[in-house]
Formats: C-alpha cells, structure tokens, sequence
C-alpha cells in the first residue's frame, strides 16, 4: 500500500525483454533502501513492482505482460526519469490517498496551462475509467496522488502546485505523452458491492 506522495525521482537503466515479459534495473538516487529486502514493494510511476534484486545503486524488478500491457513502462528508454515510493509502514502519513500501485491504464496529457505558480494539466482517461473518476475526488498519476479539479466526460484535470513540480516528474510530460493512473479503490468496491448477485457474471469491463 502506498500514499501517492513521492518520496524521490530515480531514472530506467535498463529494460531487457524476455518474451512476453521483461526486467526493469532502477537506479533509485537518493532513495534510502537499507530498510528495503528482496522481496518488498516499491512503487515506480504508481506501478507496484517487487524488489528482485538490490545492488548499490538501485533494484531490479520483473515486469509481467499485464504490467507491460496496462501501464507506460513498454514506451520507457533508458534514461527515463521516474517517480518513487516504498510501500507505507502502520506509522506513515497517509498525506494522499490510499494507493494500491495496481495501475488501472493509461491516459493521455491533452494539455497544460500555468496558473499563477502552479500547472494546470487536462488528460483523457479511456472510456472504460471515466465513471471512476470524480471532481474533488482523488487520483493517482504516475504514482501522485492528486485531486481531480474538473471532469467533462473522460477528460480531467489536475492541478500541480510547486512543491509537487519540484518533486516528482510530471512537470516533464509533454502534450501527446501517456501517463499511468489508478482511480480511487473506494469507487472500484464500492461498484462490485453495487453489483450484488450481478458481481458473480461474465463481464468484460475491466474492472
């Protein structure tokens, strides 16, 4: 479980494909790993990998087909700047929201706008995840826990304080580029619950 609030940047070193799957070398920067073991989970851009290895300067981690097919990490090079955080303790600051780093899909940067010393930031979400996605509720965006200030359909938007652009790397998203979200897990139960007996049928709605 994470809380979408960013503790430090590292970047891809290395991305080797294995058929179907592949293996992700991180190197973590500042990150402190000496209470981190193998085994234990880190979120990268809000996916939830597992510690495989750990060397000096950062972790390897196994990347499934599901992985490669729901989030951005099959369009990421070497080099790639990425957004960081070890799972939470019981004694952690919740400061965000309740995240699970089981990224849901992708979606799509349409624009940004500076407002005053903040960036304003409009994705579209697939059509699929837009009824999860509420205004003033919360989302996680590559791996940052957000509030949604507006939504007109699938497309929504965000609002990056300085603290926020400092910290993380979305200030580098560029129109175009595609970003992973995970919507609120509130809304994900709250909807099988809804479902009752209807919850035991085929579907193919991805959540």
């Amino acid at each position: 479980m994470f809380t979408g609030i960013i503790e430090t940047t590292g970047r891809l070193t290395l991305l080797t494909q294995r058929g179907a799957d592949a293996c992700a070398q991180i190197a973590t920067g500042t990150l402190d790993l000496s209470d981190v073991h193998t085994g234990d989970s880190i979120a990268v851009n809000g996916v939830c990998l597992t510690v495989a290895a750990l060397d000096a300067s950062g972790f390897q981690a196994d990347l499934s087909a599901e992985t490669l097919q729901r989030t951005t990490f099959a369009t990421l090079v070497p080099g790639s700047a990425l957004n960081l955080e070890k799972s939470a303790t019981p004694v952690t600051r919740l400061g965000g929201h309740l995240v699970s780093g089981h990224v849901d899909g992708t979606a799509t940067l349409l624009a940004r706008e500076t407002v005053g010393q903040s960036l304003r930031l409009s994705l579209k979400a697939p059509a699929t995840l837009a009824k999860y996605i509420a205004e003033k509720g919360s989302i996680c965006v590559n791996g940052v826990s957000l509030t949604v200030n507006a939504v007109n359909g699938s497309t929504f938007d965000v609002n990056l304080v300085p603290h926020t652009l400092q910290a993380t790397t979305l200030v580098t998203l560029a129109v175009g580029d595609s970003a992973n979200i995970e919507v609120d897990m509130i809304a994900r139960y709250l909807e099988r619950l809804l479902l009752r007996e209807r919850a035991a049928e085929s579907s193919d709605d991805p959540i």
